[in-house]
């Protein structure tokens, strides 16, 4: 089998987290008197981090640091009220969990989503599977499309990084698999399109979950 391990994007790949996400931050940006955007505005905001996602909300000229930072802690607040109210796996995505447990691939999770929040949403949303690493961001180590944490992760499983799919959703993911020298697969039900992904070095595309399975 040329691939032994599958690592997962969380938010728009195994989880949508979109309307729980857009309302946290439209409730943020209420409490200081900034305008709200649209459920769906907020699939181009997410993917670089929580504070690149709340300056990309932010009107243009109040993005300076300081803002961006207070309304990011309120943010916080807010999604640790709401991830529960919508957030679940995507269609296909626990038949594909089974498939890839049954043939006993491993695997692990990264995200760009703060690591408190990644492990705790995976411990109740995906607690049927076993996640040999669940990872988001973390203060001492680059984001996503850094590859640093994605080859860690394959040093940590004594896997080459060659024998790993990587399946996300966005341009971050595709260039985080290339530089870190993973196979690149873009989950067409996520939050970007198939142009972006392409872009940014996807090498097959997939609608559904269970067709990341022709792979292996």
């Amino acid at each position: 089998m040329k691939y032994k391990a599958v690592l997962f994007d969380l938010d728009g790949t195994l989880l949508d987290t979109l309307k729980d996400i857009a309302d946290s931050v439209n409730a943020a940006l209420s409490q200081f008197g900034f305008p709200v955007h649209k459920v769906e505005a907020y699939k181009y905001f997410i993917g670089d981090g929580r504070e690149v996602m709340v300056s990309r909300a932010l009107p243009e000229r109040c993005r300076e640091e300081a803002t961006v930072s207070k309304v990011a802690t309120c943010v916080n607040k807010e999604y640790a009220k709401r991830w529960p109210n919508n957030a679940r796996p995507y269609a296909g995505i626990p038949r594909l969990l089974d498939a890839l447990s049954n043939r006993d691939i491993r695997t692990v999770i990264l995200s760009n989503k703060p690591d408190d929040f990644t492990k705790l949403m995976a411990s109740k949303l995906l607690s049927r599977w076993q996640f040999e690493v669940v990872a988001g961001s973390r203060p001492l180590l680059p984001r996503k499309p850094d590859p640093s944490a994605a080859m860690q992760i394959a040093l940590q499983l004594n896997i080459q990084p060659s024998e790993f799919l990587y399946l996300g959703d966005s341009g971050v993911d595709m260039m985080t698999a290339v530089a870190a020298g993973m196979y690149p697969v873009g989950a067409l039900w996520g939050f970007r399109d198939a142009d972006e992904l392409l872009a940014q070095g996807a090498r097959e595309l997939i609608k559904h979950p269970p067709d990341l399975l022709s792979l292996l």
